[in-house]
């Protein structure tokens, strides 16, 4: 697999996608609606990215930035074959990757002067001390925390955090867990739990991570988010791994959708051997109308963006 994130025009989202599956959507776009590709590095990386355009029946596009303002240069390879080598180096870190195309300068603007933020401290700290809670969770994107930062002391009318701050905001506390997480070493407990989830996904549950805000509008949801034929489903909320990240454990919510007793007893027993199977340990009364919860968890997400 490939350390990166592909974006489509048509909204779909590929996080690791392999050699195969990179040329595939490369080969495929110039549709209407499909006539682009964003690709990311994982951890995603501000003003560090690869894009690639194409109408049916014109010629290619391909841009990278690579850093700050005046970082971002295009070209016109020859079709889908150069995208892809160029692509695939990329994702690899390969040295020379760009090498065989003739890069020009792109034009996009005067550089922008981003204002400082002008809070109370007890609103920055706060804001602050969110954001942190959202990025120690792990599972939101450059996109999505720039946006809690720019709501997160809305009230009516008033909103102290424009748009470009929320994006310097967020892209500095993210670079800063990124730097933090540098250091850590092996799987983790979160990459533990996915694993489990992986499994329990192409066992013909509907498993889902960080899956809604909590854990009424999950159940609300969760039938209308796997396949039509998965016989149950496990997930657990953005609050929920809020709080696996403060420490306190993770609750899943699990059960079968013909509503069951027994089903759900099923369920839960599926679940828990999962997450033993991955080396997590869960607790769990064997009732069908208590959570299982996994504990105790070094919660260390890595980011993707």
């Amino acid at each position: 697999m490939l350390e990166i994130v592909v974006e489509t025009e048509n909204a779909e989202r590929h996080v690791r996608p392999t050699a195969g599956e990179l040329a595939g959507l490369i080969r495929r776009i110039g549709g209407a609606g499909d006539r682009f590709l964003i690709v990311q590095l994982i951890p995603d990386l501000p003003d560090v990215f690869l894009q690639v355009w194409h109408e049916a029946g014109g010629a290619w596009t391909l841009e990278h930035r690579d850093g700050g303002h005046g970082r971002h240069f295009g070209t016109a390879p020859a079709g889908p074959e150069d995208v892809l080598a160029a692509m695939t180096g990329w994702a690899r870190r390969e040295d020379g990757w760009d090498a065989g195309h003739a890069w020009s300068p792109v034009d996009t603007g005067p550089a922008v002067e981003v204002p400082p933020l002008a809070l109370d401290p007890s609103d920055r700290a706060a804001l602050e001390e969110h954001l942190g809670e959202v990025l120690a969770a792990g599972y939101a994107t450059r996109a999505e925390l720039a946006e809690t930062a720019e709501e997160y002391l809305v009230i009516e009318d008033h909103r102290p955090v424009s748009r470009a701050q929320a994006w310097a905001l967020a892209d500095r506390m993210w670079l800063a867990r990124v730097g933090e997480q540098v250091a850590w070493r092996g799987e983790t407990d979160p990459e533990r739990l996915t694993r489990a989830f992986t499994a329990l996904e192409a066992a013909g549950l509907t498993a889902r991570e960080s899956f809604t805000c909590c854990r009424s509008c999950g159940r609300s949801e969760i039938a209308d988010a796997g396949r039509p034929d998965a016989r149950g489903f496990v997930y657990f909320p953005s609050q929920a791994a809020e709080s696996a990240a403060a420490g306190h454990g993770l609750a899943l919510y699990y059960g079968g959708f013909d509503g069951s007793s027994a089903t759900t007893t099923a369920v839960g027993r599926e679940v828990v051997a999962a997450l033993a199977a991955a080396g997590l340990c869960a607790e769990w009364s064997g009732d069908p109308d208590q959570a299982i919860t996994v504990t105790p968890l070094d919660w260390r997400r890595r980011l993707i963006g």
